[in-house]
């Protein structure tokens, strides 16, 4: 079970958006596959060993108050506190400081969740961060909060809605799902009210030299907030997508190699100018994440270890690929880099980086980080690539492979070795994945 025994649920909501289907009933008592939304995420609490549970009311809360004295609860105690007036989402939990435990979860009442929360605050423990935020990617990063992660973790910086025209950012959003120290927040007990955690808390925090962590999950963390994305989480719902988008469960998975299979070959690529997707590649990726599989680059970059590209340059590289991968609502689950590379000589090179490692494709350090990461099961994946030692990486991993004929095209000659099928693109690869195409070999 989890470190963590208390959530506090913010369910102070009026869901003026959602009046049409609410029926004077608040916003977290909407029916989602009928049952509220506040008792689905009741039993997610419940199934992590968090019976501990202050539910923050406002508009209607004697309607919550009703609803919650009629649950079963012989396995949960649940305080009902009613703000007295709206807050804001970090002012509402600054208010009631006292009353909370030294390590707390925050749910936020309008959001229908699957996610391992064991595993959550895990993370948060092991990084001992201040607070822990959860972030995924989505469909459309380009009018959503966005959260800059460094390599160890670490929030670097937020970027609020609406960003700047040509900005190249990563399809990290924050999901509003929290693990929080109260220590942390004790400084900040005296905030102004309404106070926001994701545009006001949080970036004050960073400014003031707090640990703030990011967990990247792809698992389920959706808003209710208009009659839209209700009705969108209740298909998902009703087709077992929600159940499936859990870290508990094994996982599909495509790895994708980056130069030549999703981008323009150009040698590596030192110059972000030179960064450009191939033809239909974001159809392709948006068309794997709508057949739930998890989609990870995997690719070496021996410009960081020969000192030709900083680890910080190479994630600007990659924010402008999810940025563009986005313009066709794409997204990527991970993006893994191998930034070794074992052969000396090279002026400006980064001595400790220049060694033999197991993360080099064609070795398998990439997927296995990946496995441990998204819970994937190898026999149901796949990688697709432009070079043979893809193809072997596929091969030592137990990976299906496809080759595709468009940059390096298999043409690279370091290895023997035969892929399962053959593609023109990753677009007809992904054909092959759904079993659309014919079979090429």
């Amino acid at each position: 079970m989890a470190s963590v025994t208390q959530a506090v649920i913010l369910a102070g909501g009026k869901g003026t958006r959602l009046a049409s289907v609410l029926g004077g009933k608040p916003k977290p008592l909407v029916n989602v596959g009928g049952t509220p939304l506040l008792e689905w995420q009741i039993r997610l609490l419940l199934r992590h060993g968090i019976d501990n549970i202050v539910v923050l009311v406002n508009h209607e809360a004697q309607q919550i108050e009703r609803f919650v004295a009629g649950l079963n609860r012989s396995n949960a105690r649940i305080s009902i506190i009613d703000d007295g007036k709206p807050r804001g989402t970090a002012g509402a939990v600054l208010a009631v400081l006292d009353r909370l435990a030294d390590r707390f979860l925050v749910v936020y009442g309008d959001t229908m969740i699957n996610v391992d929360l064991t595993r959550f605050i895990d993370a948060h423990r092991r990084g001992k961060f201040d607070a822990t935020l959860f972030i995924h990617p989505n469909d459309h990063p380009q009018d959503s909060d966005i959260v800059e992660v460094g390599d160890d973790g670490l929030i670097r910086a937020f970027h609020p809605y609406p960003h700047p025209p040509g900005s190249w950012l990563p399809n990290a959003v924050n999901a509003a799902l929290y693990v929080i120290e109260k220590e942390a927040l004790i400084p900040f007990a005296s905030h102004a009210q309404p106070c926001d955690f994701a545009k006001e808390l949080f970036p004050e925090m960073l400014d003031a030299g707090a640990r703030l962590g990011a967990y990247q999950s792809f698992e389920y963390v959706k808003d209710v907030g208009t009659p839209e994305r209700l009705s969108k989480v209740e298909r998902h719902l009703a087709s077992g997508l929600i159940g499936r988008a859990n870290l508990g469960r094994k996982q599909r998975a495509v790895f994708l190699d980056r130069d030549g299979t999703i981008n323009v070959h150009a040698g590596f690529i030192r110059d972000i100018e030179a960064l450009r997707l191939l033809p239909d590649v974001g159809e392709a990726v948006r068309r794997l994440n709508d057949l739930e599989y998890r989609v990870v680059i995997a690719t070496n970059q021996p410009v960081v270890a020969r000192g030709e590209l900083t680890m910080t340059e190479l994630r600007r590289f990659h924010a402008k690929l999810e940025t563009l991968l986005a313009q066709s609502g794409a997204y990527l689950d991970a993006i893994l880099v191998c930034p070794h590379h074992p052969d000396r000589g090279f002026a400006g090179e980064v001595a400790a980086l220049k060694i033999d490692c197991d993360c080099r494709k064609p070795k398998i350090g990439l997927v296995v980080q990946a496995v441990d990461l998204l819970n994937i099961d190898i026999e149901a994946s796949w990688f697709v690539g432009d070079t043979t030692s893809d193809m072997l990486t596929a091969k030592n991993a137990g990976l299906h492979s496809i080759l595709v004929r468009t940059g390096e095209a298999g043409q690279d000659g370091k290895y023997e070795v035969t892929p399962d099928f053959v593609a023109d693109n990753l677009l007809a690869a992904v054909d092959v994945i759904a079993g659309s195409s014919p079979v090429l070999r």
